[in-house]
C-alpha cells in the first residue's frame, strides 16, 4: 500500500516523519538517540490496523484478517486443539496484536509497580510483549543502535551481547571492571567509563542484575551511587540509553541486595536518560521455552509523556511487525490467565526458595576454605549462577577435562573464569559437584 506519494520531503515515509516530529517535540534528546532505522520505522495503517478497527465495528461480516472461520469461530483441527483443553480456539490459534495481548500487558505493568516501590508516582510506558528477553534487547538495538555506537558494559557480561550488538548492529563494546577492590560493584569503574563519553552523541549502558555470569546483584547503597553517576553524566551532556536487563529479576538471596530493578531508580530522572526495562516470564515464572519477554520505557517529555510513549510504541510495533509480525498467542493467553491466579504466587515462592537454598549451600561449601588452592570464587548473591577464578589452570582446558574425565559440564568464560549454574543441580548433589571439580583441578596441576 505504500507509495512514493506517502514519502516526506526527507525521504521518510510520512508516518515515520509524523512519529519523528512527535518524539522531537516531546524530547529532542530521545530523537537524537534514535538509530537511523529507529527514525525510518513506523507502524503502517495496513492490514493489522484496519483489522483492529474492523474487530470493533464490523458487526455483520469481518473479511479483513487472514484467518479461516467456521460458525463464527476460528477454524481448528481437533488433533491440535486437544492439547489446549483450557483455551478456546480464539485464545490458542488467532494472531495476537503486534505489541501483545492488552490484558497481559496491563497485568505485567501492575506487577512492575507492586515489585518496584521506586516506581510510585513515576510515569512509564505499558510493557510491550516480545519473543523473549533476547528479542527485547534486539528491539533496543533496532531503535537506538547504529554502526560504531558504544555499548558500555562491565567486563563480566553475557556473551550474547556480542552477537546482538557487535555482529548484528556493528556497535562497539567498551568495558570497565565489574568488581571493585572491595568485592562489590565497581561504581568508580562506571563513573570513569562515562567520563570518557562526555561530548559523544550517545552511549548505551547495560545494567544486568542479577548478573550473568557472576550471579552478583547490586546492593541498595551501590544502586544509589550508580543512579547519581548516571544523572551526573547526563548533567554533563551525555545522552544515555540505560537498559536494565532484568532476566533473573526477583532471585535475590541477601538482605543488602536492591530488591527492585535499577529501572525503577533511573526512570524519569533526567531528560537525557532513556530508561528501558527488559524482563519477562521466561526466568521469573520458570517458563524458559515460552520465549516471552517484556520491553518497558521511561523518559520525561516536554508536555505529554503519553504522546511520546505512543509514538515510540508505534515505532517498536513497526520493528516487531517487520521482523516477526507478532508473538505467540497461546503462550500469552496462558500467562494472562495464570498471572491473575492466587495459586501461582505460592508456587512461585516455593521454587524461588529452592533456588535460594542451593545458592546458600554453595556459599557454605566455598566458605570452608577447602578449595582455596585451586580457585577463588567471585562474590554472588542472586540469580542462577556463580563464577570461579581458576588458579594456574586455563578455563577452556579445565572445562574439557571436567567434561571428558568426570562427566561434568560447566561454562568457560575467558582465560580463567568458570561459570557454574547451581540452579540446575539438586542441593544434595552440590557437595559432590564442587569436590569433584576441585579434584579435577588438582589432577590437572
Amino acid at each position: 500500500m505504500s507509495t512514493c506519494i506517502e514519502e516526506s520531503a526527507a525521504g521518510l515515509h510520512a508516518l515515520a516523519a509524523e512519529l519523528n516530529q512527535i518524539i522531537e517535540k516531546e524530547n529532542t534528546h530521545v530523537f537524537e538517540m534514535l538509530s537511523e532505522f529507529g527514525k525510518r520505522i513506523y507502524f503502517p495503517k495496513g492490514i493489522l490496523s484496519q483489522s483492529a478497527e474492523a474487530k470493533e465495528k464490523a458487526k455483520r461480516f469481518d473479511a479483513t484478517i487472514g484467518i479461516a472461520k467456521e460458525a463464527g469461530k476460528p477454524m481448528y483441527l481437533p488433533s491440535i486443539m486437544k492439547h489446549f483443553p483450557s483455551l478456546t480456539p480464539a485464545d490458542a490459534l488467532t494472531y495476537a496484536p503486534a505489541t501483545g495481548r492488552p490484558d497481559l500487558r496491563a497485568k505485567w505493568r501492575e506487577m512492575l509497580i507492586s515489585k518496584n516501590s521506586s516506581l510510585a508516582g513515576k510515569v512509564f510506558s505499558t510493557p510491550i510483549v516480545t519473543s523473549g528477553v533476547t528479542h527485547a534487547l534486539s528491539l533496543v538495538g533496532d531503535m537506538f543502535v547504529d554502526k560504531g555506537d558504544v555499548i558500555l558494559l562491565p567486563d563480566k557480561y553475557w556473551e550474547n551481547y556480542e552477537l546482538l550488538y557487535v555482529a548484528r548492529y556493528q556497535a562497539r563494546i567498551q568495558t570497565y571492571p565489574f568488581f571493585s577492590a572491595a568485592n562489590g560493584f565497581s561504581v568508580d569503574g562506571l563513573r570513569d567509563a562515562l567520563a570518557q563519553r562526555v561530548g559523544c552523541a550517545k552511549t548505551v549502558v547495560i545494567l544486568n542484575f542479577p548478573n550473568n555470569p557472576t550471579g552478583y546483584s547490586i546492593t541498595k547503597a551501590e544502586a544509589d551511587a550508580v543512579t547519581k553517576v548516571l544523572v551526573d553524566a547526563a548533567d554533563q551532556g551525555c545522552n544515555l540509553v540505560v537498559v536494565s536487563d532484568d532476566a533473573y529479576f526477583g532471585l535475590f538471596y541477601d538482605e543488602d541486595v536492591l530488591p527492585e530493578s535499577m529501572f525503577a531508580r533511573i526512570a524519569n530522572t533526567h531528560e537525557r536518560i532513556i530508561a528501558i526495562k527488559v524482563d519477562g516470564p521466561t526466568k521469573e515464572q520458570y517458563v524458559w521455552g515460552f520465549r516471552t519477554g517484556m520491553l518497558t520505557l521511561a523518559v520525561p517529555a516536554q508536555q505529554c509523556e503519553q504522546a511520546l510513549y505512543s509514538a515510540l510504541e508505534k515505532k517498536i510495533s513497526g520493528a516487531i511487525r517487520s521482523a516477526i509480525s507478532n508473538c505467540s498467542q497461546p503462550v500469552q493467553s496462558v500467562l494472562a490467565k495464570e498471572l491473575c491466579g492466587e495459586a501461582i504466587t505460592a508456587e512461585h515462592k516455593e521454587k524461588r526458595d529452592i533456588l535460594e537454598s542451593r545458592a546458600k549451600k554453595v556459599m557454605d561449601i566455598l566458605n570452608t576454605g577447602e578449595f582455596d588452592d585451586v580457585w577463588e570464587p567471585y562474590p554472588f548473591n542472586a540469580g542462577y549462577f556463580m563464577c570461579l577464578k581458576l588458579k594456574r589452570i586455563g578455563a577452556e582446558a579445565y572445562r574439557k577435562y571436567l567434561l571428558e574425565n568426570h562427566g561434568i559440564g560447566v561454562i568457560a568464560d575467558g582465560e580463567s573464569d568458570i561459570r557454574v549454574a547451581f540452579s540446575a543441580v539438586e542441593i544434595d548433589d552440590l557437595p559432590d559437584l564442587y569436590n569433584t571439580m576441585a579434584k579435577a583441578a588438582r589432577e590437572m596441576r
